[in-house]
């Protein structure tokens, strides 16, 4: 096992665009190794990245000394435990980015192996441009959070979590996040066209405008609430949308949202364990 390899334990979307950054980062192909049951999947990874893939889990996870677990949440209990036996051995780095499954029952199901960071990722990750919420067990070391950190980031921004009780809400803010955003988005565009316009003026004048509103909230350095103040002119079009949203209680909403998708994720890890 090379110890700066990395395994992949699925390769599906979110598994292809960590591949992709870390490839566009200067990792070497051979360094990079995928279990992947599809056979589709597997030639599609090799072809477009140069990886190995492999069909076997356990074949895979051999080669690696950090392992990133890429599978569904449903089947993870058994993937980690056909993988134990092999951790035992190897002491591997093992990073999770499955939704709502604990480090507690990660390092059970992989007979209590210790050095776990749980991920969450998001959708945006696929371009490079997501973020990731961290959280590592005790065992971990500062030079394997460095190797969790160095994978994680290709996708985008990190952020580490110090209380893991907090990843729910990581879920619920970042990791479904982009479909509020994606639900604005499809209101914005409905609103738009039935005042008249075109379904395609409504698009790109949605899209520019969300596009445009994330970049200055990324790079003024200014809080939400200052942006916000700046557009909104007294008794101007923004003020009677803006008291429009907050008559409805927008803010109230939207703290429900959060609330909800934060007790389904510890309701999913319930049920997992």
């Amino acid at each position: 096992m090379n110890t700066h390899s990395i395994t992949f334990i699925g390769g599906g979307n979110m598994a292809r665009s960590l591949i992709a950054g870390l490839v566009r980062r200067g990792t070497a192909p051979a360094h990079i190794h995928v279990a992947e049951p599809v056979a589709e999947l597997r030639d599609a990874l090799s072809t477009d990245f140069g990886v190995k893939t492999y069909a076997s889990a356990a074949e895979a996870a051999a080669q690696g000394g950090v392992w990133v677990l890429a599978v569904k949440p449903q089947v993870m209990s058994q993937v980690c435990g056909d993988l134990a036996d092999l951790a035992a051995r190897h002491s591997p780095l093992v990073v999770s980015i499955a939704a709502g499954i604990t480090s507690a029952q990660l390092q059970r199901w992989l007979g209590e192996h210790g050095a776990v960071v749980r991920a969450m990722p998001n959708t945006p990750a696929l371009l490079g441009a997501g973020v990731t919420g961290l959280f590592a067990t005790p065992e971990v070391s500062e030079a394997q959070r460095a190797q969790a950190d160095q994978v994680l980031a290709t996708a985008g921004r990190t952020v580490w979590i110090e209380d893991e009780a907090k990843m729910d809400a990581v879920t619920a803010v970042s990791g479904s996040g982009p479909a509020y955003v994606f639900l604005l988005a499809e209101a914005m565009e409905a609103a738009a066209q039935a005042q008249g316009l075109s379904a395609d003026a409504a698009h790109t004048l949605v899209v520019q405008t969300l596009l445009g509103a994330s970049r200055m909230l990324d790079e003024s350095g200014e809080a939400p609430a200052e942006l916000r103040r700046r557009v909104t002119s007294p008794n101007g079009t923004t003020q009677a949308a803006i008291e429009s949203f907050q008559g409805d209680g927008f803010e109230a909403i939207v703290a429900r949202a959060i609330e909800a998708a934060t007790a389904r994720g510890k309701a999913l890890s319930e049920k997992a364990s």
